[in-house]
């Protein structure tokens, strides 16, 4: 007499795992669905990254910085222009600032009406780096630290043309750790060629707690600001970490930039703590890659490379398959997020955080 409600019990798992196998992408979904890679730099004429875009169904943000090694701000916003006015449909931009001549007079008021030209191009709104707590300095001789109140006055003025502020502050928690104590490839390789970023050899600049203190003192201070911290917020070594800042500042998002390999490298020892905390905060976590080309690039490198991190990136949020990445020494599986996630994840979160039109 068990039976009919054994058979109805394998009618319902089976249309219940029908139902599931809808809620997830697959690797051949990649092509389908909308998605925005929030954080490029187009520094070429080159608009071969903008036409690959718009190949796998992306939008892009150029991200302009007040970086050495990068052009002036000027000949960045020429080739952000360009890049947006060849693919109006693909790439919007991010504008920026520097601090030269911090202490002179009327720096605030030559600074505002440099981004108000910005912001009357299309600019969606500001990039803030790392040099702010790590290079600057005051006429005393003090690292400029990004809650310094002198800033206020350009923050406000940011926030009332409805603009998001991007900020990459500080840097990972690997930065003050010998090369060797380091837990991704990448960092290892970025802070042995950039050993004037490496804190573990500057310990007379300001401490990863400095800067993270400083980050959070400044968000605290504008609430009303829309603030989207680059690289998992330099939070990007503990899931735990980021969740807790995400809980106390409700007006604070996070890209993955280049970190996505931190989650990658969490994933091997506890991969379900990795995916529980980005579902829940599904809706404050940004698809990025920090790719880019430069005037000097290889074109057809430039392409070849951005498309296979799309890829790889893409199975591994959307597949729970066993895979390997050259920034992750060992395997890992991939976290296979619900849809709605992804979809959040990839397209949704950029147009709410960052006002791409959808």
């Amino acid at each position: 007499m068990f039976k009919p409600i054994v058979i109805i019990q394998a009618v319902l798992v089976l249309a219940f795992t029908g139902a599931c196998s809808g809620d997830y992408y697959s690797e051949s979904d990649f092509q389908k669905v909308k998605k925005i890679d929030t954080h490029m730099h187009l520094h070429a004429e080159s608009t071969i990254l903008s036409e690959l875009a718009k190949e796998n169904n992306f939008k892009l943000l150029d991200v302009m910085v007040d970086v050495p090694s990068y052009p002036p701000i000027e000949e960045q916003e020429k080739h952000a222009l360009h890049q947006t006015q060849a693919f109006p449909e693909q790439v919007n931009y991010l504008t920026a600032f520097t601090l030269n001549n911090w202490d002179s007079a009327g720096w605030a008021d030559r600074t505002i009406a440099k981004l108000k030209t910005s912001f009357d191009h299309g600019a969606l709104g500001i990039k803030l780096w790392k040099n702010i707590g790590m290079v600057y300095k005051d006429s005393a001789d003090k690292f400029i630290m990004v809650d310094d109140p002198r800033l206020d006055p350009v923050i406000q003025y940011i926030i009332d043309q409805n603009k998001t502020v991007m900020g990459h502050l500080g840097e990972p928690k690997n930065c003050w750790l010998p090369i060797d104590k380091m837990t991704v490839n990448g960092d290892k390789s970025y802070f042995k060629n950039n050993p004037q970023y490496h804190m573990f050899l500057h310990p007379e600049y300001p401490s990863y707690e400095d800067q993270i203190n400083a980050r959070d003192r400044f968000i605290a201070r504008h609430p009303d600001m829309r603030f989207v911290g680059a690289h998992l917020g330099s939070l990007e070594y503990d899931v735990d970490s980021l969740a807790k800042r995400l809980d106390k500042f409700p007006n604070m998002a996070v890209d993955m930039a280049a970190r996505i390999s931190h989650l990658q490298y969490q994933s091997k020892t506890n991969k379900e703590k990795v995916r529980n905390f980005i579902i829940k905060y599904h809706d404050r976590l940004i698809y990025a890659t920090d790719s880019g080309i430069s005037s000097t690039s290889v074109p057809e490198e430039s392409k070849n490379e951005l498309h296979s991190r799309w890829l790889s990136d893409w199975k591994y949020f959307v597949t729970d398959q066993s895979m390997t990445v050259a920034e992750v020494d060992g395997e890992f599986s991939g976290l296979k997020l619900p849809k709605n996630v992804i979809d959040d994840i990839y397209h949704n979160n950029a147009v709410r955080w960052l006002l791409i039109k959808n």
